[in-house]
Formats: structure tokens, C-alpha cells, sequence
């Protein structure tokens, strides 16, 4: 007989029973007002692996009194979402709703993920998806557009000691495992419940003693990496890698570049995000840097890791020395700035496309001239633009 793993046995059944997700879950929040309300609406966890998704998809279902339904984006294809699709119909003849959790939906292809469009629009399906991947790269806009994205964070130490020691009690090697040890562990989980719960397992299976940090240390083998590409220190590490290369301190860039590879991140994420401090961080005063860049990304596409981690380096060590200017990002703010300000402001007629003889009459392209460098004597912002900035004492050109 096969044993169930003490992450299943101890998973919630119920809202209540949840540890960790308060922004989510707590009385007033948008999950909890869902589940209460028996309501259940489309969504995107997104999230860390062990923090919860899919039992809360699961809470979802069985609290609307919905039928639960389940497919992994790793190992369903067409086939099995047309059975689902099939039985969800049936469902529907009988006044039951259907709660549809794909785990993993970023595998899902665009065709895929675009098949479920016609049925959350029906209302046939409710359709979870969980991901450790920013929705925004990974799910096509039409499905984002007809869901919730609901971010989900790493388990704090706390929850994951509470959630050790409701598993220990439940198990009555209470006695065997002292409150250091368990906070070690739940420490050394990355914010992961199902990581620490199963290493609670392993530990608990090989010693028949005391359980110690040492012990712990002993069973695992190795002390899990502090880094964990989906947690915490994923967004840290990311951080402190910008904030060097901000700082053109190489020597911390390529550090924090290294460790990122080391744990695993996707190499793809690391070169996104050295597109876009190229032209946030560096800018004017180093435009051949977007183009290295840029020159990264498709090099870690085509190559891949080990040997990637060459353009990676390369790239981040000359992102590092490069002059930094904050010039277009500025220019960017401000000119989002003035469109809230003013979001609908007449064109010039001057600068307008004359297509016709009574276009022309009536002002269109007048004075204008098509040469290089030609400044028209009107300006070219909307009047009412002009004149804030002329009250504002901004440069009406450059406005930096």
C-alpha cells in the first residue's frame, strides 16, 4: 500500500484551517468575501511552490459547492481539456458549477491557454490556474483580461512553524523534536510548506531519537540553498543584482549574477530584466547597451545554460561600467504625467495629416515643412499643454 505523503494528510480542508495568505484570507479580503459570498470567479494564483495554490483552489470548489476539477499543464494536452470541457456541460444540465484548476497553466501554449476563452466567457467553467511565473510574460492578455491575478507570498518562518508543529502534534513525536529544531527547519524550507513538511517526514523516518539541527542537517543531506528562485530571495537577489549594477559596482553584480545561476533561475529572466535597466538605468549616455542587451536575451535563447552564462557575464560587467543617466526614465514620467493631466487634448491643426482640400482650408499642416530639424513656430503640443507648462516654468521642449 502506498503511504500518503504528511504534506496530502496535512493538507486544509477548510478557509479556517489556512496558515499564512492574510492579505488574502482574512475576514474582509477578496478570497475570504469570494468563498463566503459561494461565488466563485476566474483566477490566476500566482505564487512560490508550497504556498498554498492549489489548496486553495480546492477550499474554492468545495466552499461554492462546485464540482473540482483538475489538470496539469505538464502532462494534459487537447484531449484531456475536451473531456473536461465535455463533463463541465454535463454539469451544467444539472445546475452544478465547474471549478477547473490548472496547475502550472504557463505551460500551457497560447492555442491552449485560448481554448478556455469561449467557456469562462459562458460561465461553463470557473476556471484557478496556478503559476510561479509572472502572469504577465507567460498567460496571453485575452485570458488576463478575464480573470483575477491573485499573488500569493512565500510562507512566512512563523506560519511554516505553526504548520510544522500542528503536523507534529498530529503525529505524537511531540516529545522528539524540540521548538529550536523546528524553527531550523521551517527556517531552511524557503517559505516552501511542502518542502518542510517533507523534510519533517525524512528526519522523522531515519531517527528514532531526539530530533536536532544537526540530526536535520544529518537526514537531508545538505542544507536546502537560502536563494529559492520563486520566493523571497528570489526578489531579493534580483534586487541587490540592479541595485550594483546601478551602483557600477562589478564586483557585487557579477557576485549576485552567480548566485542567481546557481540556484536555478531562469537565465531568460535575468537577461529581461538587464533589457530593461538598459534603457531605465543607462539610457542616452550608452545606447549600444539596449542593443547588447537585447543581443543577451536571443543568446540565452539559442544557447542556454552553462555556456549562456558567457553573454550573461558579458553583458551585466558592461552594464555595470556603463555610464548611467535616469534621463529617458524621467522623460518617460513626465510625459505619462501629462497624458493623465490631459488625455484628450486637441491635436494642433498645424501638425495634423492634411488630406484634402478642405482639411487644408481648414488649417491643417499649415506653415509646415517637411525638412529636417524644422520648428514650427506654433510648438507642437496641444495649446493647453503649452500654457501649463509655461505657468509651471517647465521647458516646453525638453521638459526633463
Amino acid at each position: 500500500m502506498n503511504k500518503i505523503p504528511l504534506a496530502e494528510i496535512m493538507r486544509p480542508q477548510k478557509i479556517k484551517d489556512i496558515i499564512g495568505q492574510r492579505h488574502l484570507l482574512s475576514e474582509g479580503k477578496i478570497l475570504y468575501k469570494i468563498i463566503e459570498q459561494k461565488e466563485p470567479v476566474s483566477l490566476i494564483l500566482w505564487g512560490p511552490p508550497g504556498s498554498g495554490k492549489t489548496t486553495l483552489a480546492r477550499i474554492i470548489a468545495k466552499e461554492t459547492e462546485a464540482n473540482f476539477m483538475e489538470l496539469s499543464a505538464v502532462t494534459s494536452g487537447k484531449k484531456e481539456i475536451n473531456n473536461i470541457i465535455e463533463i463541465a456541460r454535463q454539469n451544467w444540465n444539472l445546475q452544478l458549477r465547474t471549478v477547473l484548476f490548472v496547475d502550472e497553466i504557463h505551460r500551457f501554449s497560447k492555442v491552449q491557454q485560448d481554448a478556455f476563452l469561449p467557456h469562462i466567457e459562458s460561465g461553463l467553467i470557473t476556471l484557478i490556474g496556478a503559476t510561479t511565473e509572472n502572469p504577465s510574460f507567460e498567460i496571453i492578455t485575452p485570458l488576463l483580461s478575464r480573470v483575477k491575478v491573485m499573488v500569493l507570498k512565500p510562507l512566512e518562518d512563523e506560519d511554516i512553524s505553526q504548520i510544522l508543529t500542528k503536523a507534529i502534534e498530529k503525529l505524537g513525536k511531540s516529545k522528539l523534536v524540540t521548538n529550536e529544531s523546528i524553527e531550523y527547519l521551517a527556517h531552511i524550507s524557503s517559505g516552501d510548506a511542502r518542502v518542510a513538511l517533507g523534510s519533517l517526514e525524512l528526519v522523522l523516518g531515519t531517527n528514532k531519537g531526539k530530533i536536532t539541527p544537526d540530526t536535520i542537517n544529518t537526514a537531508l543531506q545538505k542544507i536546502p540553498p537560502t536563494y529559492d528562485k520563486n520566493g523571497n530571495y528570489h526578489y531579493d537577489t534580483i534586487s541587490a543584482f540592479i541595485k550594483s549594477m546601478r551602483g557600477s559596482d562589478v564586483e557585487a553584480t557579477l557576485y549576485y549574477l552567480a548566485r542567481m545561476i546557481n540556484a536555478g533561475e531562469d537565465p531568460k529572466f535575468i537577461a529581461r530584466r538587464m533589457i530593461i535597466f538598459a534603457s531605465e538605468d543607462i539610457g542616452l549616455v550608452g545606447n549600444g547597451a539596449l542593443s547588447l542587451a537585447v543581443a543577451t536575451f536571443q543568446a540565452v535563447e539559442r544557447v542556454g545554460l552553462p555556456e549562456a552564462s558567457y553573454n550573461l557575464f558579458h553583458c551585466a560587467t558592461a552594464l555595470a561600467r556603463s555610464n548611467k543617466s535616469r534621463e529617458v526614465t524621467n522623460l518617460m514620467h513626465n510625459a505619462q504625467s501629462l497624458v493623465k493631466k490631459f488625455p484628450n487634448s486637441q491635436i494642433p491643426l498645424h501638425i495634423r495629416n492634411s488630406t484634402s482640400a478642405i482639411t487644408k482650408d481648414l488649417g491643417y499642416g499649415e506653415n509646415y515643412k517637411w525638412q529636417a530639424g524644422f520648428k514650427h513656430e506654433k510648438g507642437f503640443l496641444p495649446k493647453e499643454i503649452l500654457d501649463y507648462n509655461s505657468s509651471h516654468g517647465q521647458d516646453n521642449e525638453s521638459q526633463h
